[in-house]
């Protein structure tokens, strides 16, 4: 897993501008927990309880990280094994700042008061202001480096010449 945080020169729009994967670290404890679990109970288990198992270890599967990857063009995301994505236009948005989650506002895929969070472990995001006034939250274990990354990006996608 390669991770890194500098922004390429405009020259090189292939590039990734940022890319970082965030370990779920509530789902891998909560993950750890319930194997203990079954092991420690496994002489009086039944299938309920395999059923308890593999619907936590199929969650567990979808939602242990949450990957940010910012290119020439869009902002993706995607959770676990990626199946689970999602891609904004950079040009859709106008504004990004960190911020700090409430606990009630939960992990996962989330709708919150003012629009949609995706989030994995940890209460720091960075809030996206779309062109119509509409928020997206990203959770994040690096606000700063993602908020200076997404600024960045959307400051070069303005003054880019296909804009003009």
């Amino acid at each position: 897993m390669q991770e890194f945080h500098e922004i390429q020169d405009e020259g090189d729009l292939g590039a990734h501008r940022y890319h970082h994967t965030q370990p779920g670290t509530v789902l891998r404890v909560i993950w750890l927990i319930v194997a203990v679990w079954l092991l420690l109970f496994a002489a009086l288990s039944t299938w309920v309880l395999y059923i308890v198992v593999a619907v936590v270890s199929l969650v567990f599967l979808l939602f242990h990280s949450l990957t940010v990857t910012i290119d020439a063009e869009h902002i993706r995301m995607s959770f676990g094994l990626g199946l689970l994505r999602k891609r904004i236009p950079l040009s859709r948005v106008v504004s990004c700042r960190p911020v700090r989650n409430r606990l009630w506002y939960g992990f996962g895929i989330r709708y919150i008061f003012d629009g949609w969070m995706w989030n994995v472990s940890g209460m720091d995001a960075v809030q996206l202001t779309y062109e119509d006034g509409h928020h997206f939250r990203i959770g994040t274990d690096e606000p700063e480096a993602l908020n200076e990354a997404i600024t960045a990006a959307i400051g070069n996608e303005s003054t880019s010449p296909t804009d003009v």
